[in-house]
């Protein structure tokens, strides 16, 4: 992979030495707009993106925001590594900005793993198989959610356990703020 690309999508103002930093404001090395497709980056030519607070500013329509996992596929290589930082969606980081558009979870992003498409056909899954739909497959290899301070710290002082905190997480807001995930591209 060595002649391949790296990029940092939505950049803002964020530039990252030895990647391409893409926006569509500002002064980035790419002024582009990542809703308008295509992108301007030939097939199979990116080894890695990220994508730090950026997915869920994007893709306000189902079209749309297929339409970015898509470009994604195409334009990354097989092996390629996609790193994705995103606000939880029940935190107020994600509630309280008028420009977040669109929910991002691990959850989420397997409905475009092959391997999982599969299973859950076999299975009777009610899940969309939308890797086998659409022809993409993304395997998530790393996942991380980054608590809120008052809760990190909680954990730190030991007025809390994991235990709890994992069901403080299906049951209130703002116990986790970011989920940070990193995707494998398979070709």
């Amino acid at each position: 992979m060595k002649d391949l690309l790296k990029l940092n999508l939505g950049c803002g103002e964020n530039r990252i030495p030895g990647y391409i930093n893409v926006d569509k404001f500002g002064t980035p090395d790419v002024l582009h707009d990542l809703e308008l497709f295509p992108w301007p980056w030939e097939d199979n030519s990116v080894c890695e993106v990220r994508l730090y607070h950026v997915l869920e500013h994007l893709g306000e329509t189902t079209a749309l925001y297929l339409g970015i996992i898509r470009e994604l596929y195409r334009i990354c290589a097989k092996g390629a590594e996609i790193q994705i930082t995103v606000p939880h969606p029940r935190h107020d980081y994600f509630l309280n900005d008028p420009t977040h558009v669109r929910i991002i979870t691990p959850q989420g992003l397997e409905l475009f793993s092959k391997s999982k498409n599969r299973e859950w056909v076999r299975g009777g899954f009610p899940h969309s198989p939308l890797g086998l739909y659409l022809d993409v497959d993304f395997e998530i290899s790393g996942l991380k959610y980054i608590l809120d301070p008052l809760w990190a710290q909680r954990l730190k002082n030991r007025e809390t356990t994991e235990v709890q905190i994992n069901e403080a997480m299906r049951n209130s807001n703002n116990v986790v703020s970011e989920i940070s995930l990193l995707i494998r591209v398979i070709k």
